[in-house]
């Protein structure tokens, strides 16, 4: 067994990041390292290989990068700090995220920040089916396509598509607002289209400077709930 070290909190930032190679390294030691990290430090790992369950709970203002693709529930339950993937991401990416920021430069597989409270979780490429289901309060900027059932029963925070949404987009959703710059290719039970204001206008442009796009926030269509689902009626029966 490898056994990892933090760094001393007190080390310089000019100190560079610790290195952890995980083709000679367990997850579980690269977890338990990250566990015991302090604020301000810095971490790279290479030779990801797909693996599963990297960089999870995460609790100090920490920034790590991974170098290459991430497996299943990368940056699950992540608190705190930075963690970027350079390459692709697997099921389950940010899962439960409560702060701090995620980004993955490659595709994000299904799922992606499912029921996160908070933070903000940036993919660069496209995302697969149920991007953001269930959230309760994550933000969430997709640099392209997501697939169908994103947003489903998205409870409250913000998801931004710059390209194309799948079939069911926003099922079942309470007070999530959804943009979307592409096609929608159909709304999910209970979710509209709504007016875009100078308020959605504003907050649509700070997400997208926060994910480091120039996308122009007036080529956006804003979408949300209909508010018919919220409480059980006869009327209704059909559409649950």
């Amino acid at each position: 067994m490898v056994t990892l070290t933090a760094p001393e909190a007190t080390a310089p930032a000019l100190d560079g990041p610790t290195v952890v190679d995980l083709s000679g390294a367990p997850v579980r030691d690269l977890n338990q390292a990250l566990h015991n990290a302090a604020d301000g430090q810095s971490w790279t790992v290479t030779n990801p290989g797909g693996k599963h369950s990297l960089a999870v709970g995460i609790n100090a203002d920490a920034t790590v990068t991974i170098e290459g693709h991430a497996g299943y529930y990368a940056a699950g339950m992540h608190q705190k700090g930075t963690v970027t993937v350079t390459g692709n991401a697997g099921v389950g990416l940010a899962e439960n995220i409560m702060s701090g920021t995620v980004h993955v430069k490659g595709d994000a597989s299904q799922s992606a920040a499912a029921t996160g409270h908070g933070g903000l979780v940036v993919i660069d490429g496209n995302a697969g089916a149920r991007c953001g289901i269930s959230m309760k309060g994550v933000d969430i900027v997709v640099g392209g396509n997501i697939g169908h059932m994103s947003a489903f029963m998205a409870q409250a925070g913000r998801l931004v598509v710059c390209g194309d949404a799948g079939d069911a987009l926003g099922d079942s959703i309470y007070e999530a607002r959804i943009y979307v710059k592409g096609a929608v290719a159909s709304l999910g039970a209970d979710c509209i289209e709504k007016p875009l204001k100078a308020e959605h206008l504003a907050e649509l442009a700070e997400l997208l400077a926060a994910a480091g796009r120039t996308d122009n926030p007036a080529d956006f269509k804003r979408y949300g709930s209909a508010r018919n689902l919220y409480h059980f009626h006869v009327d209704n029966s059909t559409a649950y």
